[in-house]
């Protein structure tokens, strides 16, 4: 576009010379008279004239002795004049006078072109960047106007949705007919998915009372043989095998329902959660287990951190991260906890000496029933799909730094 503009302002200036070479022609040949011209050619052959800045010439001489058709035609070249080169539009054209052939030329230079079109070419610059700026401004705001509802849509009806059960399905005021069916649209699927949460908490329900409660009771049957004084050794051995097989299957089944529960928003935050308290809980309950494996333990908050969540989860996430740390450590270990602030961000760090974790592991920590070939009777690899389900409910956000060999950090990092 530019380019055109550039072209079209050339072409212009080069008419604008020519017409003004053909006026100047026309104005000369009317107002030379027979004598003047005669005088002109007998005394000099030729004449020639150059105004004082070189800018425009005029040469008269005779033409041909014969004229059939008077020709006409301009063309640009550079002449040397006194010794200055320029470079010059020029009007070349024959023309009968009193029976008598002559040929004018008519010179202006260039230069004035080009100071044209460089005046030109900057006005036209401003005025289209001006253009440009005013269009965008425009195209902006007249943008904003039209997509408002689309905007108020997206984050009303999508980004501040966490919950399908508690969903706005009130509409949003447009006049756009394809606005309004997306909203629609949206609310439908929310509506869905409510639906879909509703039957999955009541799933939940019925698999905690309909699997737990025959578990139970077996596992009260179980716990009454083994008090049979008649049962042989072989036999005890046996049910204390089954009893055993019960009660990890029923652990099982509490950590998924706990994961369940937790995604389904099923639990409220109204807890005010001081973060040193859980800590010191954590360390009093897991006190046993530290002297047991003679792991030192020490605790670093130089300051406290209370946020709004639900304490008894946040309790069980702390304690399956620091129980991880405690279980696959090493003996005379060491497990620390470490808060600090930065940012306004405050991060709490659980690190171990314990036999670390690969690349690859780290990457698949969070996921259900990894347990990495795990020994552990007691590892059903779950820990921390627990804990990062529940880091989530809270808008907390877990990052694991592992070495094999090692050790393992895990930081929990709290919103702003």
């Amino acid at each position: 576009m530019a380019g055109l503009i550039l072209v079209s302002i050339n072409r212009i200036s080069v008419h604008h010379i020519q017409q003004r070479l053909l006026h100047k022609k026309s104005k000369l040949i009317s107002n030379l008279s027979s004598v003047e011209i005669n005088d002109l050619l007998t005394q000099q052959g030729t004449f020639t004239d150059y105004n004082l800045l070189k800018e425009e010439y005029i040469i008269l001489k005779r033409g041909p002795a014969q004229l059939i058709k008077p020709k006409q035609y301009f063309r640009q070249e550079n002449r040397s004049i006194e010794g200055s080169d320029e470079e010059y539009q020029i009007l070349i054209a024959e023309f009968a006078y009193k029976g008598k052939n002559y040929l004018l030329e008519l010179g202006e230079t260039t230069s004035t072109l080009g100071q044209l079109e460089h005046t030109i070419s900057m006005y036209t610059f401003f005025i289209l960047l001006a253009s440009i700026i005013l269009t965008s401004l425009t195209d902006l705001a007249f943008t904003g106007f039209l997509l408002a509802p689309f905007y108020k849509i997206i984050d009303q009806k999508l980004n501040k949705v966490n919950d399908p059960i508690s969903f706005n399905y009130e509409g949003i005021e447009t006049t756009t007919e394809d606005f309004r069916i997306l909203d629609q649209s949206i609310s439908s699927l929310m509506k869905k998915m409510a639906d879909m949460f509703s039957r999955e908490k009541e799933f939940i329900a019925n698999v905690s009372h309909e699997l737990l409660t025959p578990i139970t009771i077996l596992s009260t049957r179980l716990e009454n043989l083994l008090n049979d004084e008649k049962l042989s050794a072989a036999g005890e051995t046996k049910l204390f095998a089954c009893l055993k097989t019960l009660t990890r299957l029923k652990s099982i089944i509490n950590s998924l329902l706990l994961i369940s529960k937790v995604e389904n928003n099923q639990y409220d935050k109204l807890h005010m959660i001081s973060v040193e308290e859980v800590v010191n809980e954590v360390y009093e309950e897991m006190e046993d287990r530290l002297v047991t494996m003679d792991l030192k333990f020490t605790i670093d908050l130089q300051e406290d951190h209370a946020f709004k969540g639900n304490r008894y989860l946040f309790h069980t996430l702390l304690m399956n991260i620091v129980n991880n740390a405690i279980k696959y450590n090493r003996p005379s270990g060491s497990v620390s906890i470490k808060g600090s602030r930065a940012n306004d961000q405050f991060m709490l760090t659980v690190q171990d000496t314990g036999q670390g974790m690969l690349l690859d592991e780290v990457k698949n920590a969070f996921q259900r029933f990894e347990k990495f070939q795990s020994k552990k009777e007691d590892s059903y690899g779950l820990g921390l799909s627990i804990a990062q389900s529940i880091a989530t409910f809270h808008h907390l956000e877990l990052d694991i730094q592992s070495e094999k060999g090692k050790g393992t950090q895990v930081n929990i990092i709290f919103p702003k």
